[in-house]
């Protein structure tokens, strides 16, 4: 046990002797150091040029702009005007598979908004009652407040109008129907 306390006491020694002897950190000075990166930096093109190009390509003008618009918005206009059908909104009534309820909420509505004109439609299986051909939501507005008062179940939909132009002929073995 003596000699675990002296080896133990001999290694302390040993131990505190090395420590002493670890190299010190020497300070390196970098004030001289030069590094050329250009040979592997990106080649990025003159911005200032690339933008008096891109000025030179676009229109001198707004009359030139104003006219292709113009010309774009009659393009349009007539590739529209020749479809047989338009969508727009209309305020629905009624939707049920219910065929005398429909009919009902019709006389209901004709007694009540004579200027009205309602439509009845079936979509199998069910019964619509509409009123309006409106092109755009904002007009079916005043017809769908005074609407709502006597019918609240009204809402106003999208739906698809048939130009007044056009008038499609029926196929000839549908006779009498819807």
């Amino acid at each position: 046990m003596k000699n675990f306390g002296i080896i133990g006491i001999v290694f302390l020694f040993w131990a505190c002797k090395t420590t002493s002897g670890l190299p010190q950190a020497v300070a390196v000075d970098y004030s001289r150091h030069q590094e050329n990166l250009n040979e592997r930096l990106p080649d990025f093109p003159d911005y200032k040029q690339a933008l008096q190009e891109l000025t030179r390509s676009l229109p001198s003008s707004s009359q030139s702009v104003d006219l292709v618009l113009a010309q774009r918005i009659s393009q349009n206009y007539e590739k529209v005007k020749t479809e047989p059908y338009y969508s727009g909104f209309t305020v629905l009534l009624y939707s049920g598979v219910d065929r005398n309820e429909a009919f009902r909420t019709k006389e209901t509505l004709s007694t009540l908004f004579p200027e009205l004109n309602p439509e009845i439609q079936y979509q199998q299986p069910r019964y619509l009652v509409k009123v309006g051909g409106y092109g755009f939501k904002i007009e079916a507005q005043p017809a769908y407040y005074q609407l709502k008062t006597q019918f609240p179940a009204a809402r106003i939909i999208q739906d698809r109008f048939l130009r007044k132009e056009y008038t499609l002929s029926s196929p000839p073995n549908a006779q009498g129907q819807n």
